[in-house]
């Protein structure tokens, strides 16, 4: 068998065509609702900095008032993406921007931010504005009621490994027990008609095995025809219900989009397009692409594949030290609460400082500085502010956390100075102390 044959073997593109206007819908109402709820004034414009990828500090020039403008014409290039028009500047300039927005603060960590980001380099590279876009429209050469076959395969396979990790990463103790699932619930009390649903013990159970056993298998049972229809129903009420409940945005919408590429193209057709012929040759195009493709995929994924279990090859529990939690589809594990203070010692007169937080930190950013990584970079911000006042200082912090309602302990170790540390992206960083040994034998809060 030749893999470029199959690789390159023309489907119908309708599954595409549609996912793109929904996509675009999507991308757009990300944007602008990050700017009408106040996501972006709170966690872009008033923090005096951001808690960016470690890495990708020079970000921090556009932080403040400019990010209400980043955000306009993130929208306004969503629209070029729906529209089709000018696709692939509307699409390459919103890749750069959330790309921009994502990296260069994790104060509002989210796993969906990330997959945005992959989405949104999987749709630079696609045909998607092929056919009924107005670039078809001004430019009827490039119309095309056909794909390459690997293009939905893509899609599938890069959903399968979310949603297969997602599955993977609640086989651990607090899940299977109802710890989480009791804890997650119990901040939805209040939420209208069935808070007080979400309280009881078939709720919890229900939560346990659905968020199993959905994430594992809604991908296989999406392909296997028989039970197409039946994951595809029960997808709706999953997806609205996370909407309802947690609160998170687009994504369970665009969730649903990506049952797009399951369905048969006669269906599709028949539901939104209705007058877009038909594609039935199954012939075998190469594009002048051909010999970058295989290569391409085969690093996109193999990363894909690595990055969710690089934890594992990282000294400590992920749960607790999250060295190598985030980029790993570890969505909705552990609910945790800490408290830092840091201390400052001038190396020159050996004065010591307690910092008040309040001088430094808004919003969402007192849970960053309980977080490894977010209290070694305050560290660092910590020392450039009493540089620029003439001190030279170490900074020391001490950070308790508790993790799925377990008592506080410690998190960071107290004797040494952060600013003389170097973070380690790749291995473990030493002076993260060790989960408690009692960890997970120890009482935990009903």
């Amino acid at each position: 068998m030749n893999l470029n044959n199959v690789l390159f073997k023309q489907v119908d593109n309708s599954s595409l065509i549609v996912f793109r206007i929904i996509f675009g819908l999507l991308i757009t109402l990300e944007a602008w609702g990050a700017i009408a709820t106040g996501w972006v004034r709170k966690t872009l414009v008033e923090p005096d900095f951001t808690f960016n990828f470690i890495g990708f500090e020079f970000l921090q020039i556009f932080q403040g008032e400019f990010m209400y403008f980043h955000f306009f014409m993130m929208g306004v290039f969503g629209i070029f993406v729906m529209l089709g028009y000018r696709y692939r500047l509307g699409i390459l300039m919103y890749t750069i921007l959330w790309s921009m927005a994502y990296l260069m603060q994790k104060s509002a960590y989210n796993n969906h931010y990330y997959l945005l980001v992959l989405l949104c380099v999987y749709m630079l590279i696609v045909p998607a504005h092929k056919y009924f876009s107005l670039d078809a429209k001004r430019n009827p050469s490039i119309q095309s009621i056909s794909m390459p076959q690997w293009v939905p395969w893509f899609l599938i396979l890069q959903i399968w490994i979310v949603y297969t990790y997602a599955s993977l990463a609640k086989f651990y103790p607090d899940w299977l027990d109802l710890t989480f699932p009791k804890l997650l619930m119990a901040s939805k009390h209040d939420t209208p008609i069935i808070g007080s649903f979400l309280q009881t013990n078939f709720a919890h159970i229900s939560i346990k095995y659905i968020g199993i056993l959905f994430d594992l298998l809604v991908v296989p049972l999406l392909l296997w025809k028989r039970t197409r229809m039946f994951i595809f129903v029960f997808s709706i009420f999953f997806h609205l219900f996370n909407s309802y409940v947690f609160h998170i945005g687009i994504f369970p919408y665009m969730s649903l989009a990506f049952t797009l590429f399951f369905f048969t193209p006669e269906l599709i057709n028949k539901r939104f397009l209705r007058k877009k012929p038909l594609y039935v040759a199954n012939e075998v195009k190469y594009t002048n692409y051909k010999n970058l493709l295989i290569p391409f995929m085969a690093i996109w994924f193999i990363v894909q594949l690595g990055l969710p279990i690089r934890h594992h090859f990282i000294d400590g529990d992920v749960l607790w030290t999250e060295e190598g939690h985030r980029l790993s589809w570890r969505m909705m594990l552990r609910s945790k609460q800490g408290s830092t203070r840091m201390k400052v010692v001038d190396k020159n007169s050996g004065e010591e400082k307690w910092i008040n937080n309040k001088d430094y930190i808004k919003n969402k950013q007192y849970k960053t500085i309980s977080k490894p990584d977010g209290v070694w970079q305050y560290a660092q911000i910590i020392k450039k502010d009493f540089q620029k006042k003439g001190q030279d200082v170490e900074v020391y912090a001490t950070t308790r956390i508790s993790v799925n309602g377990r008592p506080y302990s410690k998190l960071i170790d107290d004797q040494v100075d952060l600013t003389s540390v170097k973070w380690n992206y790749f291995g473990h960083n030493s002076w993260i102390l060790p989960i408690p040994d009692d960890f997970y034998n120890d009482k935990k809060n009903d």
